[in-house]
């Protein structure tokens, strides 16, 4: 453990220990509750803990009354939160479609809450994900950007929302102690949310929220230590003032600083975030800015299996700790981002709003790529090049939600736009030699950039991107509200250059609009259930073809999936479950052979057909017992391919299951205590197109503890968590062709309290 991180964790430890407390309630008669206009955005379940640990002398029966009942009159009680609300519940963001319960909805999309994200430790978004059996989490080509699957579609950091605007989400890391929920979509997505920038979210998206004020005052810091050695901390600190409590304030601090548990490497990250509101009666206004800074040393990137020969098996894992990386490899990731959404009713029936958001970013880096040239050797070669990449982003959204009746049917009517302005300065110096190296065996050596394009001290502009769309939909409701139908399309234009490096001359130009139609169908046979249907397009950008085919110049159409959906959800509030059946079919862009010319010609006639159920549940199944996870099958097929050569094979790196399942259960001869354990399991993955080859399947096992107790009359909470039980071996995704291993034994430690 490195000096710099064992002093910042004594310094907060030393602090807790002197009386800061992890969650007090005072609850005092003459101001414990205030007038809380319509519509008003209320305070997430992780920030109104459960009353199960009372100091000495408190009135306990004062926990069966809510929190500033009127006639209330109590002294103030001390309460140790063990926080066991419910981590998921069911709804979100649906875009265009606006705020939504998830039973009321032809979607599958859950929220997973900040109380999951503190009380499990999460540092990436990755690791909140990792409670979702829908997702998995890859890496990207060369560096070490978090990648998502969802349904067997690969979702970019690129295309990661916030606030359901895209475009402002930093791109390769993702820092979670700034958000109060993750919200995750299953399914595409193009009516909901426009066109995703980066292309993908065919499969599903991701949506974070920013924390903003709550209805409670918070004052919590949290000291935590992570093997092999990072120290970090956070603050978290939330007030409500002026009349009305109409004004709000919410800052947000966290960081972690030292060596990993994987050998060699170093990870750096601070994340600050700031976030104010005010509401009236029709009226609620709320910004928020983020600073992110994340920087990774010595880091151990995916593998390059590409270069494999046919037949070549998949290696062996090695071991979860070792490092094939350079010691010289880093990346530092600086990113400015922000948020701002205006509300107004106009009466009962009209709602306008508008969203503004935008992002500045900077990322440089020296990568080091190994590439397998011998799975059963492990050699290879190692190529390195150094990279400078800036953005600027801007994103909007406006529109309306109107409610009107005609004879038996209700209406809701939404209607709107949004825009997405990207513009990106780029440039790369490379090694045209490449070093050998071994995954078993690496060695270091001193590289030497002798190729580039640009300045890596002054990047030029190599892309710019503007995505327009409007969107129209009626949501009729019939029959004492138990039949909904979802009717609806959006029309986008998807415009972008990209431009040459080092000079900035246009290079490729494309301007292509397609509209993205939406059908939905709700049932609620019985109050607490639904069935429903959906049929819903994914849309990303075509090609432009290059000077090397016969059609060259030629500009295709936006790439147009098509998703179709049935389901069931059951949710009563406490308890809620669903299952989902779906079919996605994607255009791809294929090769063949132009007649006898010898030449070849580009289409988008290729096809890839992804097909599976989704079973989630999440919950109290018992009192003091408590379950999050679920099932997926999914079975991923290449259905159109060059010469039919890889017809019917499945897609590399898509596994036929995936298994989460979360489970917490609080010790009732233990006052405080909780033990949580986790298993997540993933089906065997094909390692080449034509499937002679696979990676196996593999499990891991999580386990851990958290204890609330009093100290000095203040609360406490100590969370204890040990990832990889065992630390098992596995290859966790071979992501089209870069081979990613899975993480090793982890342990955590963390103690919050709030003043």
């Amino acid at each position: 453990m490195n000096l710099r991180a064992l002093c910042l964790t004594t310094v907060l430890a030393s602090s807790l220990l002197l009386g800061v407390d992890c969650r007090v309630a005072a609850v005092a008669a003459t101001n414990a509750s205030y007038p809380v206009p319509k519509k008003v955005r209320s305070s997430s379940p992780s920030d109104v803990p459960p009353r199960n640990v009372a100091a000495k002398g408190a009135d306990t029966n004062a926990k069966d009354m809510p929190d500033g009942a009127p006639g209330q009159h109590e002294d103030i009680v001390v309460t140790a939160a063990r926080q066991n609300r419910m981590y998921v519940s069911s709804g979100g963001d649906l875009g265009a479609l606006g705020k939504k319960k998830g039973l009321d909805v032809p979607f599958n999309i859950r929220s997973y809450n900040s109380s999951l994200i503190l009380n499990q430790q999460s540092q990436t978004l990755g690791d909140v994900l990792l409670n979702d059996p829908t997702v998995r989490t890859t890496m990207g080509y060369g560096n070490y950007a978090q990648l998502f699957q969802i349904r067997g579609f690969t979702l970019y950091g690129d295309d990661v929302a916030i606030d359901g605007l895209y475009g402002v989400t930093p791109r390769q890391l993702v820092s979670p102690q700034l958000y109060d929920s993750v919200q995750v979509l299953n399914g595409a997505s193009a009516f909901l949310n426009g066109a995703a920038p980066g292309g993908s979210a065919i499969g599903g998206n991701v949506n974070l929220i920013p924390k903003r004020a709550a209805a409670t005052d918070i004052t919590r810091i949290t000291g935590d230590y992570t093997s092999g050695g990072q120290g970090g901390g956070a603050l978290d600190v939330s007030r409500r003032f002026g009349r009305d409590h109409a004004f709000g304030f919410r800052f947000n601090a966290a960081g972690m600083d030292g060596e990993t548990a994987i050998r060699g490497e170093r990870r750096d990250d601070v994340a600050l975030g700031a976030a104010f509101d005010w509401h009236n009666d029709d009226t609620r206004i709320d910004m928020n800015m983020n600073y992110q800074k994340q920087q990774v040393y010595g880091g151990r990137s995916a593998i390059i299996v590409s270069s494999l020969a046919d037949g070549m098996p998949a290696p062996k894992a090695t071991a979860p700790s070792e490092n094939w990386g350079q010691r010289w490899a880093y990346t530092d990731l600086s990113y400015l981002f922000g948020t701002l959404n205006i509300e107004h009713d106009f009466g009962s029936h009209i709602t306008a709003y508008g969203k503004f958001g935008a992002q500045g970013g900077n990322e440089m880096g020296n990568y080091a790529t190994t590439t397998l040239t011998n799975s059963r050797t492990g050699a290879g070669t190692v190529g390195a090049m150094a990279d400078a990449y800036n953005v600027m982003n801007e994103a909007t959204q406006a529109g309306i939600h109107a409610h009107v009746t005609t004879g038996p049917i209700k209406h809701e009517i939404n209607a709107g736009g949004s825009a997405i302005w990207e513009e990106s300065d780029a440039a790369y110096s490379m090694s045209l030699t490449s070093q050998a190296g071994n995954i078993y065996h690496p060695t270091q050596f001193t590289p030497s950039e002798t190729y580039s394009g640009g300045t890596l001290d002054n990047p030029g502009r190599v892309a710019w991107n503007k995505l327009y769309s409007l969107f129209l939909s009626d949501t009729m409701t019939f029959w004492h509200d138990r039949i909904a139908l979802t009717g609806g399309f959006r029309y986008q234009d998807i415009l972008s250059d990209s431009f040459a490096y080092g000079t900035g001359t246009l290079s490729t130009h494309y301007d292509a609009a397609a509209f993205s139609p939406v059908i939905g169908l709700v049932i609620h046979p019985v109050k607490h259930a639904a069935l429903y249907f959906n049929r819903i397009q994914g849309l990303s950008a075509g090609q432009t073809v290059g000077a090397t085919y016969v059609n060259a110049g030629q500009v295709f159409a936006p790439y147009q999936s098509t998703q179709y959906e049935v389901g069931a959800k059951y949710d009563i509030g406490r308890f809620a479950a669903g299952v989902a059946f779906f079919q996605t079919s994607m255009p791809q862009g294929m090769t063949e052979a132009y007649g006898n010319t010898g030449q070849e010609i580009y289409t988008q006639d290729g096809r890839q057909r992804n097909r599976g159920m989704e079973l989630t549940f999440n919950g109290e199944i018992l009192r003091g017992l408590r379950f999050n996870g679920g099932l997926t099958l999914i079975d991923a097929k290449q259905m159109h391919t060059a010469g039919g050569a890889y017809d019917g094979k499945t897609v590399i790196g898509v596994p036929n299951y995936t298994i989460n399942g979360n489970l917490e259960y609080d010790v009732p001869f233990v006052k405080g205590l909780t033990l949580v354990g986790r298993v997540i399991s993933t089906g065997k993955q094909q390692f080449n197109n034509m499937n002679t080859t696979h990676l196996p399947a593999w499990s891991r096992f999580d386990l851990g503890a958290r204890y609330t107790f009093l100290a000095a009359k203040k609360p406490l909470t100590a969370r204890f968590e040990v990832d990889n039980i065992g630390n098992q071996r596995y290859w966790a995704s071979v992501y089209q062709s870069d081979l990613v291993m899975g993480d090793p034994e982890t342990f955590k430690f963390s103690i919050s309290s709030d003043l």
